[in-house]
């Protein structure tokens, strides 16, 4: 009975020097030369984003729960991508001004997020130029993304310090991003060569035969994964939309209703609504719609707050404004100088692609409207360390209308009263203030002369 007592005895001591299990992970490290502007911590597909408090020294320290693996910390320039999980302490640090060849990542857990690095650059080095890699025929295509598919499990081998459940699960997503770059082909394809006719060969995607949309614990922590589960359902969404005249919204959300899995189910519900509901014609339609099929009330909550903003500004209430805007040709503007005026508002970015391919229909529209009751303003929401840049864009793209610069990019109270999440964003404004249209047609589309003409602009 002694020794049991004393067995048990030990036993607890032992227990009690063992060290509690922590649901947090450690970020910390030092930044010199920090850009100008703020740095967050953020998961990779943005449903997670946090300011980074930066001392003046560029010294920063912060606590995440990751209920992701997928991390981005940004400095407005330089990405620096972590993968992170409870009991991780990693240090990073860098200078700007020579991002690559500084970076260091240590500390407890550094090795995966010093793996994921050099598997992108390793990516970026074999894929090469865009242009050159998607036009290259179906079989040339499939065997470059073999190639680098198989140099990545390499590099993964070459690792020593992974855990064996990353590298199992590290391996499902190197095949899972092979599976994405041919599902993304056909498009690509179309995009690089102009040809809008192109369809890819009835066996191209054979490799999907037999694919599981319904591994939840996948679609959970692998990005790829999730990617492949979201554009399968959006693809099918979209054919429904074609097939029954439905607005994409409602097609979506009815698709996904059909879905097995709860958890997936709710979480494209969520993903979708989150980002896309601002964009619907009917929001009373696309929300009624998700609160039927979502079951997740904590979800439910979130777009019930995103939905009474977005009602707020529907077409006829006051537009949110902005105030004292740097105006390119100088001084500042704010929305109400220009009451009196219909006001076309375009948000856009120097870094922005759909953004610049706008300009040249832009510019037409302000030609074919001048002198009539309508400003064109557009309002960049480049970041304070791009504002020469937006300057020397505006200059040698010689863009017309009202040029302005918001005063806090993406955080800017008018962007974030108009719920933006990607631009560009279009937003058309009657001469007493009121919104007509929070979601008006780009400048490239003819809708856009209709909606001005049935204004009698």
């Amino acid at each position: 009975m002694k020794k049991l007592l004393l067995i048990a005895f030990t036993i607890a001591i032992v227990a009690c020097k063992e060290e509690p299990k922590v649901d947090y992970a450690i970020v910390s490290g030092k930044i010199t030369n920090k850009p100008a502007g703020d740095i967050s911590i953020n998961t990779f597909d943005r449903s997670f984003t946090e300011k980074l408090e930066i001392a003046p020294d560029g010294t920063f320290k912060d606590t995440i729960i990751p209920e992701q693996h997928a991390y981005v910390l940004y400095d407005g320039k330089n990405p620096v991508f972590l993968h992170l999980e409870p009991g991780y302490n990693l240090n990073i640090s860098y200078d700007s001004q020579d991002f690559e060849k500084s970076l260091i990542i240590s500390g407890n857990g550094s090795q995966t997020s010093n793996y994921i690095i050099a598997k992108r650059k390793n990516e970026r080095e074999l894929i090469g130029n865009n242009a050159e890699t998607y036009v290259l025929n179906e079989e040339e295509f499939k065997a470059k993304f073999q190639d680098i598919k198989k140099s990545n499990e390499n590099l993964l081998n070459s690792f020593n310090d992974l855990s064996a459940d990353f590298k199992t699960r590290e391996k499902r997503d190197l095949h899972y991003s092979y599976l994405a770059k041919l599902s993304e082909y056909e498009m690509a394809y179309r995009y690089f060569t102009k040809d809008q006719q192109f369809k890819v060969s009835d066996d191209f995607l054979n490799e999907f035969d037999g694919f599981d949309f319904t591994n939840e614990e996948d679609f959970k922590l692998l990005n790829n994964y999730k990617s492949l589960v979201t554009n399968h359902y959006t693809k099918a969404a979209n054919q429904l939309a074609t097939e029954e005249s439905l607005e994409r919204g409602i097609a979506f959300i009815k698709t996904v209703s059909d879905v097995k899995s709860e958890s997936i189910k709710n979480a494209l519900l969520y993903n979708f609504a989150a980002n896309s509901m601002g964009y619907s014609k009917d929001i009373d339609a696309f929300y009624k719609s998700f609160l039927e099929n979502s079951t997740n009330d904590k979800n439910n909550e979130l777009i019930t707050e995103k939905y009474n903003k977005l009602t707020a500004i529907a077409k006829g209430k006051p537009s949110p404004k902005f105030v004292n805007y740097e105006n390119y040709k100088g001084g500042t503007t704010s929305l109400d100088d220009l009451k009196g005026k219909y006001v076309y508002v375009d948000v856009w970015a120097t870094w922005c692609g759909p953004c610049k391919r706008e300009i040249p229909f832009l510019k037409e529209v302000e030609q074919k409207y001048h002198g009539k009751n309508i400003e064109f303003v557009s309002v960049s929401i480049d970041r304070v360390s791009d504002h020469e840049k937006w300057k020397t864009m505006v200059k040698d793209k010689e863009l017309g209308g009202i040029q302005l610069f918001a005063d806090n990019d993406w955080n800017s109270k008018f962007v974030k009263d108009y719920q933006i999440q990607g631009i560009p964003r279009f937003i058309l404004i009657d001469d007493q203030g009121n919104i007509v249209d929070p979601n008006a047609p780009r400048p490239s589309s003819p809708e856009l002369e209709q909606l001005l003409n049935t204004e009698k602009i």
